[in-house]
């Protein structure tokens, strides 16, 4: 399998689990637990996660001291993305965060021509446009005044920017040769340690209740699929095919929620978003199969 492919598949695979964040967190938010609580425990679970996968594979923990502050930073960052969308989720339903989040490809692009002196393609910009078509007819428009507050849209926009620089500093900096396990595992554990740092100054924090210890099943799930497997492939997908094309293979972000809407909640679909993931799918196939050609002309 060559290069470019295995970076598209990685960014589908990484999009399609990031896309089960509110699977694993509305159950948890329901049985009372803050935000900050349930992003400590996510953070926790996937750096042991991250040890196990490290040690197994006989890796070193070593660092230089460059990368320290760059790895810090993306901790940050990267934090400040969880924190802003874990907020917004008790300011506005989960769709519609999702939804909004989804502006963060055009950020990347924006970041990359500013900052870089990328220039996207029509083809890009083509199928950006329509993969955000394809997202806005899954958003049920019925409703909005009660699903969208300013604040949550505030939130919503600092996640969006905050992952867009992530994306963009996984691509610039040097820390790709850390590889993905152990770069990603710096990067939480500076972000757990944060969390950690937040909840001792608010002096409280919550766990799921011991009747509803299944729950901790959703902490485990938060921390496996849409943080250590989502990041380890994403890490993969910008080093094989870039910053750009990886955030516009995020459109299945939203896909996932509807499927697992369908399959786990029993929610109908509607003709609207039938349209919209056609339209997804058919951005994303096209960003595939323009990076393939590119590759055969080479």
């Amino acid at each position: 399998m060559n290069s470019k492919l295995k970076g598209y598949i990685y960014g589908i695979v990484a999009s399609a689990t990031y896309g089960m964040l509110p699977l694993f967190t509305l159950p948890l938010y329901g049985a009372g637990m803050d935000p900050f609580s349930v992003l400590f425990f996510r953070y926790l679970i996937a750096v042991c996660i991250f040890v196990v996968m490290l040690k197994s594979r006989g890796g070193s923990f070593t660092l230089e001291k460059g990368d320290v502050r760059i790895l810090a930073l993306l901790g940050i960052i990267f934090t400040t993305t969880s924190i802003s969308l874990f907020s917004s989720y008790k300011y506005m339903d989960s769709g519609v965060a999702s939804t909004l989040l989804f502006v963060y490809p055009v950020m990347v692009t924006a970041i990359m021509a500013i900052f870089f002196k990328e220039r996207a393609s029509l083809g890009t910009l083509l199928c950006m446009a329509v993969s955000l078509a394809g997202i806005v007819l899954l958003y049920d428009t019925g409703g909005i005044d009660a699903a969208v507050s300013i604040k949550g849209i505030i939130l919503v926009m600092v996640s969006a920017l905050a992952y867009a620089i992530y994306i963009v500093l996984i691509n610039k900096s040097n820390v790709n040769r850390l590889g993905s396990v152990k770069l990603n595992f710096y990067m939480i554990l500076f972000g757990a340690i944060i969390f950690a740092v937040l909840l001792c100054l608010r002096g409280e924090i919550t766990a799921p209740p011991a009747e509803k210890w299944y729950l901790w099943g959703c902490l485990l799930g938060l921390g496996l699929l849409p943080t250590a497997f989502s990041l380890i492939c994403t890490t993969k997908a910008i080093q094989h095919i870039g910053s750009t094309p990886t955030a516009i293979l995020g459109a299945m972000e939203p896909v996932t929620a509807i499927f697992f809407g369908i399959t786990i909640f029993g929610e109908e679909i509607s003709g609207r978003e039938w349209l919209g993931i056609i339209l997804i799918i058919a951005a994303v196939s096209v960003v595939v199969a323009s990076g393939n050609r590119k590759r055969n002309k080479q």
